[in-house]
């Protein structure tokens, strides 16, 4: 009987010699599934991520479209349209013709554009000073604004206009992608600080791309 038990014991013992061994595989395997599943977590997390601020930054950053329309041959008006859901304050009108590096025409407001909303008002005698009595060309806008407590310029929107005898002819907008808005620098300037800054920024973008 003593001699049974001395076989059986034996066996016994392997098996217990095993366990903390096989507990280690076991805990190894478990850490690495774990492991595995986190990295997948985190990699979703941050595509998520990625998209929610994607689509915070496209709702929520300043975007404005400019259109020039013809109301008679003696009189157009400018319409801007906020695309986005912040709120600006439109600050300054520019208009020039292509050919020039510093606009012909700028005028200053001081009109609120809540999001989504469109704002409008004619130009009158304005941009017949900047075409001049007889014009066939393109002529561009932009807007100056204030929003989240900085300025920002838009892009110079483009029009194909014709003039003759102090009439316009055919005023169409020009079908090209415009650039995001452009933050200008020293926000709190003068007024006439700040035409200085946008004609400067004006010519130097002008510059680069006749360069290029």
């Amino acid at each position: 009987m003593h001699q049974w038990f001395s076989q059986l014991s034996l066996p016994f013992t392997v098996i217990t010699a095993y366990v903390p061994l096989i507990a280690t595989v076991v805990t190894t395997i478990l850490s690495l599934v774990l492991a595995r599943a986190t990295l997948r977590y985190a990699e979703s997390s941050d595509k998520s991520l990625a998209l929610a601020r994607e689509e915070f930054e496209r709702q929520w950053t300043p975007e404005l479209h400019i259109k020039l329309e013809k109301v008679s041959s003696r009189e157009a008006r400018i319409v801007v349209t906020n695309l986005a859901k912040i709120s600006v304050l439109l600050q300054m009108v520019q208009l020039r013709k292509l050919s020039m590096a510093v606009p012909s025409l700028r005028y200053f407001m001081n009109e609120p554009l809540v999001g989504g909303s469109t704002w409008a008002e004619e130009l009158g005698k304005r941009l017949l000073a900047c075409t001049g009595d007889d014009y066939d060309g393109q002529i561009a806008a932009s807007i100056t604004f204030y929003a989240s407590g900085r300025m920002f310029r838009t892009d110079w929107f483009r029009f194909q206009i014709q003039v003759s005898n102090d009439a316009i002819v055919r005023l169409d907008p020009v079908q090209i992608a415009a650039r995001p808005v452009r933050v200008l620098e020293g926000g709190g300037k003068t007024r006439q600080e700040l035409v200085r800054d946008v004609v400067g920024v004006t010519a130097d973008s002008d510059g680069q791309s006749a360069s290029e």
